[in-house]
């Protein structure tokens, strides 16, 4: 099974992530995601797969969190996806998708799931 990853090499977590997805036998398609590999439609799309808001797939420690105000409860679902898409590193990571879902590898054990 094709299996994607929107990865980050610096983050342990995603590297974790990805060695347990190559333990298990399955073709990686790795994804930078920092570098804007991830359009609107394909968030929204993971979003929905997750069942969750995009405020929580955020990372709120980020300095541009803060800066950019997304604390803010006044911004609308279409406005938090446009700024992950615009600074990528808002987002979690990692992020696997495969034919059986989607989960964030937070830990990385959880992908197992879906593989």
């Amino acid at each position: 099974m094709m299996v994607k990853i929107l990865h980050n090499s610096r983050c342990s977590k995603s590297r974790e992530t990805l060695k347990i997805i190559e333990e298990q036998g399955h073709e990686v398609a790795v994804v930078e995601y920092l570098k804007g590999a991830v359009t609107e439609n394909q968030l929204t799309d993971i979003l929905k797969q997750l069942e969750m808001n995009p405020r929580d797939l955020m990372r709120k420690g980020e300095k541009i969190y803060k800066e950019l105000n997304l604390s803010d409860t006044t911004l609308n679902n279409e406005d938090l996806v446009k700024a992950m898409i615009k600074h990528p590193i808002l987002i979690e990571r990692p992020i696997v998708v495969s034919s059986r879902g989607v989960r964030i590898g937070r830990p990385p054990e959880s992908v197992l799931e879906i593989l």
